[in-house]
């Protein structure tokens, strides 16, 4: 696998490339105990928006990084789908639920990068 940062910007490409919105890099590194190195958090508008998103990530990631998720979960109802690399864990959300869950502020501690909307 190549380096997380490659990772990360091949994770954000393939959400861009959909439109995800509002996508946030939580850097949890140097946050000891965190349950990986990175979150990737987004926004997508509709179940079937976040199915496209999931699947786009996942075919950047393996023609960009030459990489796979260890674990997708949450496809069908494509509410919630985390998608599992390891050291980076990707989160898409319909925004009710972001908003509910508020993962990025649950990390207050992250270094916490916002990526600019492509519109």
């Amino acid at each position: 696998m190549k380096g997380k940062n490659e990772l990360v910007e091949a994770i954000v490409a393939g959400l861009q490339d959909k439109k995800g919105r509002d996508i946030v890099v939580a850097d949890l590194t140097n946050i000891p105990d965190a349950v990986c190195g990175y979150f990737v958090i987004c926004s997508g508008g509709s179940p079937l928006q976040i199915q496209a998103l999931a699947h786009s990530v996942g075919e950047t990631c393996r023609t960009k990084v030459a990489t796979k998720p260890l674990a997708v979960d949450g496809l069908r109802s494509a509410a919630w789908v985390a998608m599992d690399y390891a050291d980076v864990i990707v989160h898409i959300f319909l925004p009710d639920l972001r908003a509910f869950y508020d993962i990025e502020h649950l990390w207050a501690d992250a270094d916490l990068r916002n990526i600019p909307n492509l519109d």
